[in-house]
């Protein structure tokens, strides 16, 4: 293990983290709230200093390995979201530590999990800081740092790998740099787009702006304690919109900027992403179509929520908690798709579902066929044996985890669906559960232990498991 290269890559996220401080600082001016603006330039101070200490010793080797890739990143989130409680504490907001990490955490993961139970007694500059960790989560920090910094060279993509949900992660040009230079760029256009359109609907420019970091992160924290419902349908509408949107593989807007519409029309994983919509909307509409006095505001929520809950968003505009058993189901099931791998999505990913499939078939097929020799494809390329042996590792580790939080969290002595999906919404990161942890209700039920096992889940399950999982073998910080 090449400690400098990860202590210097950790200074460069805290001094990150500082700039990104500044941000609520700053709001905390523009309404009036001292108190708050100072704790927040003060940790963005402290951040500063202690990453410019921890990067003043360059390391004479630079390249990253995949061990490295993977310890800096995994390192890199705990640590980022560690020190972005602070100011949740210090205001007194959170007066818990452990309170303050699983909702920093949970916003960094795009999760939107919460332990608060009224939100709006935040000050704006808490409210902003917890929406805008969605969007710096939702892309991720250190596509962001290397689309600002040249540091690694070539050598950056076992960052870029580590941090980026999929199966598998390619380059959109040849230098890894570009290819963060243009997820970024799509990141920032789909993010000012979002911002208008919300804007032209009559919604302020500050619930705008939180709506936004949400939709387009695919994070869904609430900043009004009845989530979306008080919006217009409009607001609703252009909403749903953009979680679903947000839920693309960000290549599919590379392909359609290059006029590539070919490519885009043979995406397999796009056109199974947008079917399961469809179909888990329509049959959530005709089980719903008795709850609401009209077929608009049925299809409206039933769109909502789909796209809501398969792009691990988690906003509400209604309380799904109460809707029939099939519905609630449905977006359980749901919750473990998720959306397109390459987006700022959770869950276990349609594309991994179609290889899974895929796989199970061609076993199915040899049983009767033994001689036979037949290749899984997707849009028309062969899956290599690197990508199916990670997605069946990953398919095995991912319900290893999920059933031992289970059984952890069990300890707590609540009802089985409300652990269940306190699991699965944390896992996948989505935010809310069903029952005790529903969409009107929260994650404070908790005891401090059964929030830590969350907090890992959420950090596992926006790392795609593996790199969380590599910094707790031994084997791993063995020099060389």
């Amino acid at each position: 293990m090449n400690i400098g290269i990860v202590i210097y890559i950790i200074g460069w996220i805290l001094e990150f983290e500082a700039a990104f401080l500044l941000l609520p600082a700053l709001t905390g001016l523009v309404y009036r709230e001292p108190q708050a603006a100072v704790i927040y330039f003060a940790t963005a101070i402290c951040c500063f200093l202690l990453g410019f200490l921890l990067k003043r010793k360059h390391p004479s080797k630079k390249d990253l390995s995949t061990r490295e890739g993977f310890t800096c990143v995994a390192l890199g989130w705990t640590i980022m979201s560690l020190f972005g409680a602070v100011p949740f504490v210090l205001t007194g907001e959170i007066p818990h530590y452990v309170d303050a990490v699983f909702e920093t955490i949970s916003g960094f993961t795009t999760t939107g999990a919460s332990i608060l139970t009224d939100v709006e007694t935040l000050t704006h500059a808490s409210l902003f800081w917890r929406s805008f960790t969605h969007w710096i989560g939702g892309m991720g920090v250190f596509v962001f740092m290397m689309a600002v910094l040249p540091l690694m060279g070539g050598s950056a993509m076992n960052l870029m790998r580590a941090e980026s949900p999929g199966p598998s992660v390619e380059k959109l040009v040849p230098k890894v740099r570009n290819t963060a230079k243009i997820l970024y760029q799509l990141y920032f256009g789909i993010t000012a787009a979002g911002i208008l359109s919300l804007l032209l609907c009559g919604m302020p420019l500050f619930d705008s702006l939180l709506t936004t970091f949400g939709a387009v992160g695919t994070g869904g924290f609430g900043f009004k304690n009845d989530g979306m419902a008080s919006y217009s349908p409009l607001i609703q509408n252009v909403t749903t919109l953009l979680m679903i949107l947000s839920g693309i593989n960000y290549t599919v807007y590379f392909l359609l900027l290059r006029r590539h519409f070919k490519e885009v029309l043979t995406m397999e994983e796009l056109r199974w992403y947008l079917l399961i919509i469809l179909a888990g909307a329509g049959l959530i509409i005709i089980d719903i179509r008795g709850l609401y006095p009209s077929l608009e505001e049925t299809v409206r929520h039933a769109f909502f929520q789909v796209g809501s809950i398969i792009t691990t968003t988690g906003y509400s505009t209604t309380d799904f908690n109460a809707w029939p058993q099939l519905s609630k189901t449905i977006l359980l099931v749901l919750m473990f798709i998720g959306a397109c791998a390459g987006s700022t999505a959770g869950g276990i990913k349609v594309s991994r579902i179609i290889i899974l499939c895929k796989a199970i078939r061609k076993e199915l097929s040899m049983i009767i066929h033994p001689r036979m020799v037949k290749k899984i494809r997707m849009d028309g390329r062969v899956i290599s044996h690197e990508t199916m042996r990670s997605t069946n590792v990953f398919i095995s580790v991912y319900f290893v985890i999920f059933f031992l939080s289970l059984l952890l969290v069990a300890l707590d002595e609540f009802d089985f669906t409300t652990n269940f999906s306190a699991v699965a919404a944390t896992l996948n990161n989505i935010g809310p559960g069903l029952e005790l942890v529903g969409p009107t209700q929260n994650f404070s039920l908790y005891s401090p232990f059964a929030k830590c096992v969350l907090i890992f889940d959420m950090l596992a399950g926006r790392l795609e498991l593996f790199p969380v999982l590599v910094v707790l073998m031994p084997s791993c910080w063995k020099k060389y």
